[in-house]
Order: C-alpha cells, then structure tokens, then sequence
C-alpha cells in the first residue's frame, strides 16, 4: 500500500480523528484543572564538611573528604529513621501528622560523590511541607552530635515558607499535549483496524486487486429521487402546453 493509499485512508474518516482528539483533550484539561488535587515538594540542603584546621585556618584534607562523603549513606538512614520523625513531632505538635507518615513522605538524596544533601518533603499544602521539611534539618543538625559523636553537618538552605512553587504532580498544559498526541496515535490507529476489518469492495481498483477480473461496466449510486416512477402527462397537462385536440375520419 503506498503513502496517497494512506492518505484516503485517513482522509476518509478524518472526522472521527477529530472527535477522539477534542474528546481526549477537553477529559484531560477537566481532570487536571477541576479533578486533580495538587502535590507541593518542598527542600532543604545540608552538607557535611567538618574540615581539619591549622592555625586558625581550615585545612583541606582530601582523606577527611571522602569520609564526609562515606558519612552520607549513614545519615540518610537517620535522617528517615523514627527516631528523628518523632522528635519532629514531639517539637512541633502544631504540624498535626504522625512520624509513620512523615517517614512515608519525606526522601533524602544526594550526588554521587558529594557531600551535600537534600530533604525533600510532599504535601497537598506547600507551607506546611516547607514547615516540616526545616524542621527536620534542625532536628536532625542538633542531633547527629549526640548520634555520632561529630559536629560536621551545615543548613546550606532552607525552604521558603511564603514560596509558591507548581504542584510536583500536575501540569495541566503538557498533560493535554500529551493527551493530544496519543490520541491523535490512537484514532489514526482505529481508523487503520476498521480499514481492515471492512472487507467490501468500493472502487474499480479493488476489484481489480481482488478479483483479478477485467470490469465491463459499473453502476453509479442510485438515489430514491432516481427510482421515482414518472407519471405520463395527461390530457389536461396536454391543453395546458398548448396541444390541440384532433378527430378521427369516422367523425
């Protein structure tokens, strides 16, 4: 089958391309505008940097480096640990939350080979997630001396409280661009399969393809006006166009 084949095919029922698109695209934008709850992350950076010093002076030392860096994992651990979360909520009982579920929704990450870390916090309301997620910093800064018996963790940044960050979880326009181009994927699809399910000829050249026989003649589509009968005018109609009336020898 050739490109213009595919053209027809789809030119044929551009219609229903159409409709799947519009349907598609306005069932999106509702539920990303009206039916969506929004999700906000909220971040706070630490870094780990207890440096040696020498003369008053902070030395470099790139063994007590890499043990920063080796630290990271562990105070991942603690970060995320019960521990931790409770002391959250036994300080801040104003947050109204559990330490299960802050365990559930607080992550913390960091680049490989670095020593810095983010705590991210999600939630349905950005301030209290930037609320909660400094808390955990402090927390956990005022802490780690008493856990590991070493002062080297900083707040590098907190979150903004009266920030007004997008929801993490919800793009209304890129859904609906996506939305667009799968459908547009979809109908062009449907319109293939039913092409191929339909197995009635339309054209000489189908006929052509499939029987392999020479075509004599073909009928055009009759209409029901075509398959009228058409009354013969009678002697009325006759007068009326103007025919005289004759009389036969015998009169």
């Amino acid at each position: 089958m050739e490109l213009k084949q595919y053209l027809q095919i789809i030119m044929k029922k551009w219609w229903l391309i159409v409709a799947i698109v519009i349907i598609a695209v306005a069932a999106t934008g509702m539920k990303s505008y009206f039916f969506t709850t929004p999700i906000y992350q909220a971040k706070a950076t630490l870094i780990v940097n207890q440096s040696p010093q020498q003369a008053g002076v902070e030395a470099l030392n790139l063994g007590l480096l890499q043990s920063n860096v080796m630290l990271i994992n562990s105070y991942k651990k603690i970060i995320e640990s019960a521990f931790i979360m409770e002391k959250v909520v036994e300080q801040n009982p104003s947050l109204g939350i559990s330490a299960d579920q802050l365990s559930q929704r607080v992550k913390v990450t960091s680049a490989s080979e670095s020593q810095v870390m983010e705590i991210l916090y999600t939630d349905s309301s950005y301030k209290q997630a930037a609320q909660i997620v400094n808390a955990i910093s402090e927390i956990f800064k005022d802490q780690i001396p008493r856990i590991m018996q070493i002062d080297n963790v900083t707040i590098l940044d907190k979150a903004g409280e009266s920030d007004l960050p997008d929801p993490v979880n919800n793009s209304p326009l890129l859904n609906m661009l996506i939305s667009f181009i799968v459908s547009c994927m979809l109908a062009v699809g449907i319109i293939f399969l039913l092409d191929y399910l339909d197995d009635t000829i339309k054209s000489e050249t189908e006929m052509l393809q499939t029987l392999e026989t020479p075509v004599l003649a073909m009928i055009d589509k009759i209409s029901k006006h075509d398959l009228k009968i058409k009354k013969k005018p009678t002697v009325k109609m006759n007068k009326e166009l103007g025919e005289g009336t004759y009389a036969t020898l015998n009169q």
